[in-house]
């Protein structure tokens, strides 16, 4: 039988310990689904009050595709995660990830 793996989740505290972002930059809330090397779920409130709504597409807003680009972006970064936790010993330096592109991006 296959070894199951360890299902991560990580709330907004941890989030922030770990991404560099900031209001309104930080665009994932929470991860409540991540299987190392496998697969993530992460999970940004939206409400219709949001600024980017006032001018994209005020009548039937959408969250601009680059910002949906951008949460996809944090989440990805976030797929590391448990890899530091379980690996890195010495966070004096500090541990900085970059996600460096996306290519043939559709909406």
């Amino acid at each position: 039988m296959a070894e199951q793996q360890e299902k991560v989740t990580m709330d907004i505290m941890e989030i922030r310990k770990w991404l560099p972002h900031r209001y309104p930059f930080l665009l994932i809330d929470r991860i409540i689904d991540l299987v190392p090397d496998s697969y993530i779920v992460a999970i940004k409130n939206v409400t219709a009050n949001e600024h980017f709504f006032e001018g994209h597409f005020p009548e039937k807003p959408v969250m601009p595709g680059v910002l949906i680009c951008e949460a996809m972006a944090q989440t990805t970064v976030c797929t590391l995660y448990p890899y530091v936790r379980d690996h890195v010993k010495d966070f004096s330096n500090g541990i900085e990830v970059a996600f460096l592109g996306m290519d043939k991006i559709r909406f």
